[in-house]
């Protein structure tokens, strides 16, 4: 059976868990990218395809002139659409592209939960050829967040506490995304935290979720993953009604969220797996083959009734950033190790001798540990430890 994958950069999520995932399904794998290169370097044994992978047309004339597909799929937020919409020409599996749209800009998707009656959320759009002089007029309930409507990775999300700041940041996010959307937005308080689902045409298993915890204001970059075996469910009751109000439950989807005063309120879905090795350990937790389940859905291959998960799991993921812009001068190395039955595993994310600008992103991320066991105490005390042994130094 053949599937096309569609990639960017290559990432942890396809290397160790989809590729491996799809070998062990037995699948004839190409990649579709426009970044083969770096695709052949890290995967020298899979088919890869040079293709604009943004491009629908040019998506669909690289599978005409080569095999039939029996699936396409990526897990790149970027190119959900492009994956809906091909598996829809080809007549494959694939999630609803109004869906994916919608769920991709934040605006659209504020709008459709409103008209759906589930929760309105004060916004407003600042498009590329909108002056800033529009704002002055609008009555905005501050702080509030700004972001990108398409971004993605905490990317120029910042909190703004007035009318000036408002201004300023941005001049400074249209000087690095002139054609971009942005989107003003009410600020929702309360504690982070995510519920990871995976679906198929007729069902949708909880895989449990994470509490997430960020980095001060203005900028939300992600530091640490605590996984939650089980969110209340009256909350789980809100999330998944307002997926299925979005049209989403197909595939792999991960939904962040805040809880206040009992309301779940959305911050963005992401339909596609959860990131940064989130996935990888939520496997490990689960003991399930989660990336064999993921691509079964989109060969049309419904998934089980009970997905027999384990329930014992404790961990924790930590995302360590660099301190400051510079060149990463020590950090340790990879490792995986075992202490007091806590399974750590270490991922160098950045070399030695590379210099690094701060973008007050997740891509100012050096190094990531995956911390799992069957205590949460002891998986803290663990992972503490590794960490305050270790060093990361910067030099500017």
């Amino acid at each position: 059976m053949q599937l096309y994958l569609l990639a960017l950069n290559p990432t942890d999520s396809v290397s160790e868990g989809f590729l491996p995932a799809a070998a062990a399904l037995g699948l004839d794998v190409t990649v579709l990218t426009d970044q083969p290169e770096a695709h052949r370097r890290r995967h020298p044994d899979i088919r890869v395809l040079d293709c604009d992978v943004r491009s629908l047309p040019a998506v669909v004339t690289a599978i005409s002139g080569a095999h039939p597909p029996d699936a396409v799929f990526s897990n790149s937020d970027h190119l959900q659409t492009q994956a809906a919409l091909a598996a829809a020409y080809f007549g494959v599996p694939g999630k609803d592209w109004r869906a994916t749209l919608r769920v991709k800009n934040k605006a659209e998707m504020r709008r459709s939960l409103a008209a759906a009656g589930l929760d309105t959320v004060w916004s407003w759009e600042l498009r590329p050829r909108d002056t800033l002089a529009t704002l002055a007029a609008i009555d905005i309930p501050f702080p509030c967040i700004l972001k990108p409507a398409e971004g993605v990775a905490s990317e120029d999300v910042v909190l703004v506490t007035d009318r000036a700041e408002l201004s300023a940041r941005c001049d400074q996010i249209r000087g690095r995304r002139p054609g971009d959307t942005l989107v003003v937005e009410e600020y929702l308080p309360g504690e982070l935290h995510t519920l990871e689902t995976l679906g198929d045409a007729g069902q949708t298993h909880v895989l449990g979720g994470f509490r997430t915890t960020l980095s001060p204001p203005p900028h939300f970059i992600e530091l640490r993953h605590t996984f939650v075996q089980a969110h209340p469910e009256p909350v789980v009751a809100q999330v998944l009604a307002q997926l299925d109000a979005l049209g989403v439950g197909f595939g792999s989807c991960h939904t962040e969220f805040v809880v206040d005063d009992g309301c779940a309120r959305l911050i963005e879905v992401n339909y596609r797996a959860i990131g940064d090795q989130c996935d990888l350990l939520l496997a490990q937790l689960l003991g399930i083959p989660l990336f064999e389940h993921i691509l079964r859905t989109h060969l049309g291959q419904p998934l089980p009734a009970a997905l027999d998960a384990r329930t014992d799991g404790a961990a924790r993921i930590d995302h360590l950033c660099v301190p400051a812009s510079g060149m990463l001068t020590a950090a340790p190395e990879s490792s995986d190790t075992v202490v007091d039955g806590v399974t750590l595993v270490y991922r160098r994310l950045r070399e030695i001798g590379v210099r690094h600008d701060l973008q007050h992103t997740n891509r100012d991320y050096v190094g990531v540990l995956r911390a799992a066991g069957t205590d949460h105490a002891v998986v803290d005390r663990v992972a503490d430890g590794f960490l305050a042994a270790q060093r990361w130094e910067v030099t500017p």
